[in-house]
C-alpha cells in the first residue's frame, strides 16, 4: 500500500468508534504536504472528540460565545508542525507547536485558525481562550488522560456564563469526559493501525 493510500484510509476510513472526517480545508492540506498517515489519524481522533466537547458547551451554556468551527479547526490542526518536526512523532518536544503556526500561516490560514497549533500545550496562560481550553481538552481526554488544574479551567468559563457553581459545572463535564474515554482504547487502536511515517 502507497503512502498515499494510508493517508487515504487515515483521513477517510470510518474508525471504530465512528470517527467524524476532518473539515475539508485540513484533509485537503494534509495530502498536499504528503502528511504521515498516524499524525493524521491522531488530529482526526482529536477533533472527533472536540466535537462532543464543544458540543456539550453549546448545549450547555448557549449564551456562552464559543467559536465552534475555531475549536474544530484548532483541534485538526493542532500537531500539524508535527509533519516538520518528525522526531517529535515518537517522542518529546514541542518545537512543533511555533511550527504548526507557521505552516498554516504560510498556507494562507488566519492567525485564529492557526492559533490553536501554537497554543494547545499552554493550557496554563493567562491568555488562552475557552476555544483553546477545549483544543486542550480534547487532545487529552481522547486517550482518557485527565488533567485537573486543565478541567477546572475549561469549567469556569460555563460556570461563570450560567452564574452555577464551579463544582455543579465540573460534575456534568466529569460526566462526559468519562464517557469520551470510554472509547479511548478503540481510538488508540485506531491511531496505531497506522505507520508513523509514511
Amino acid at each position: 500500500m502507497t503512502p498515499t493510500d494510508l493517508l487515504a484510509q487515515a483521513l477517510d476510513t470510518p474508525g471504530e468508534p465512528r470517527l467524524r472526517p476532518l473539515p475539508s480545508a485540513v484533509s485537503e492540506l494534509l495530502r498536499s504536504l504528503g502528511a504521515p498517515p498516524r499524525p493524521a489519524a491522531h488530529l482526526r481522533a482529536v477533533h472527533d472528540v472536540a466535537v462532543d466537547l464543544v458540543d456539550w458547551v453549546r448545549d450547555r451554556r448557549p449564551e456562552l460565545a464559543v467559536d465552534r468551527d475555531g475549536v474544530l479547526f484548532g483541534a485538526a490542526t493542532h500537531d500539524v508542525g508535527r509533519i516538520l518536526h518528525p522526531e517529535e512523532l515518537t517522542g518529546p518536544g514541542s518545537a512543533h507547536e511555533d511550527a504548526g503556526r507557521d505552516l498554516l500561516l504560510s498556507h494562507g490560514f488566519a492567525p485564529a485558525r492557526a492559533r490553536s497549533a501554537a497554543t494547545h500545550a499552554d493550557w496554563g496562560s493567562p491568555a488562552v481562550t475557552v476555544e483553546d481550553l477545549l483544543v486542550s481538552t480534547a487532545d487529552k481526554v481522547w486517550k482518557d488522560k485527565r488533567v485537573a488544574g486543565l478541567e477546572d479551567r475549561l469549567v469556569a468559563a460555563p460556570a461563570d456564563a450560567g452564574r452555577r457553581a464551579p463544582w455543579e459545572e465540573y460534575l456534568a463535564l466529569d460526566d462526559l469526559l468519562t464517557r469520551l474515554g470510554g472509547d479511548a482504547a478503540a481510538r488508540l487502536a485506531f491511531q496505531s493501525a497506522f505507520p508513523v511515517r509514511a
